[in-house]
């Protein structure tokens, strides 16, 4: 599910706002990510589901080095990209 462990996997749904906005970022930013919308993939939904407490809270946002951040604010995922 992890997908390749050099990219960042974003986990969401194309009709949310906060999954939108991720994207945008990393897309600005020219950095890679592997798209997964959880709408399409049910072991996605089941993966964010399990890593959320049984929500299906997006964007979820898995790092190489296995950090997550799910829902972040721009300002948020900027800063764990070491962007200004």
């Amino acid at each position: 599910m992890m997908g390749e462990e050099t990219q960042i996997i974003v986990y969401g749904t194309t009709w949310c706002g906060d999954t939108r906005r991720a994207r945008r970022v990393l897309d600005d930013n020219q950095i890679a990510y592997q798209w997964i919308d959880i709408d399409q993939d049910m072991e996605a939904r089941k993966f964010v589901e399990k890593v959320n407490n049984g929500y299906r809270s997006v964007p979820t946002i898995i790092f190489p080095d296995g950090s997550m951040l799910v829902e972040p604010s721009a300002m948020d995922l900027k800063a764990k990209l070491g962007l200004s």
